[in-house]
């Protein structure tokens, strides 16, 4: 079996174990992970803060945008060429679908802002391990975005979040992966910077 066959077998399983969670289970996760991002060491206090629009069983943040400190501006991905860019969003705010079947909010995305403008990140992930490695979907947008913190870590924070039971106990790293600051699950915070 080739690499990228054993990738996309991983990705499979692990999206399906996301998928079985029951619907009280995803309820209490949002939850507790909201309680986790928001005391992370190195929240910001002010400044763009990006999630995302939860699919295909993703962890949902509905309750980390609702109770963001007044200072921070919640904001979606939003396409662009072949990177991500990061517009504001409220509940209520017109929404476009993108060539992914994605909602995002209806702006220009040349008007949206640059990922070195974001303070936090917050990143959807099909798998990681241990040592706070995230396997994304396998499009690389977020990896793409943010290339120029492999070589020095650098602004904004990072952090993946999922379900806990989307660990796993090691990942093939390739050398474009981005690596995030932290990883939130609903029972635990993995801080890689501090590594």
């Amino acid at each position: 079996m080739s690499e990228n066959d054993a990738r996309a077998g991983l990705r499979r399983d692990l999206r399906q174990r996301r998928r079985a969670l029951p619907a009280a289970q995803r309820i209490a996760a949002a939850e507790a992970l909201a309680q986790r991002l928001l005391a992370l060491p190195f929240l910001p206090a002010s400044g763009h803060v990006a999630g995302y629009w939860a699919m295909d069983g993703e962890i949902g943040l509905h309750v980390f945008q609702l109770r963001l400190p007044a200072g921070l501006v919640y904001c979606l991905p939003v396409l662009h060429g072949e990177e991500l860019r990061f517009a504001p969003w409220r509940a209520g705010d017109g929404l476009v679908t993108n060539r992914f079947g994605i909602p995002e909010p209806d702006v220009a995305p040349s008007s949206a802002l640059a990922p070195e403008q974001m303070a936090l990140v917050v990143m959807p992930l099909v798998g990681f391990d241990d040592q706070g490695h995230r396997l994304g979907m396998g499009g690389g947008w977020y990896d793409r975005s943010f290339a120029w913190r492999i070589a020095a870590p650098a602004p904004p924070w990072l952090v993946g979040v999922g379900f806990e039971v989307q660990r796993t106990s090691a990942l093939d790293v390739q050398d474009w992966d981005v690596r995030p600051d932290a990883i939130c699950t609903e029972s635990d915070t993995l801080l890689a910077y501090l590594r």
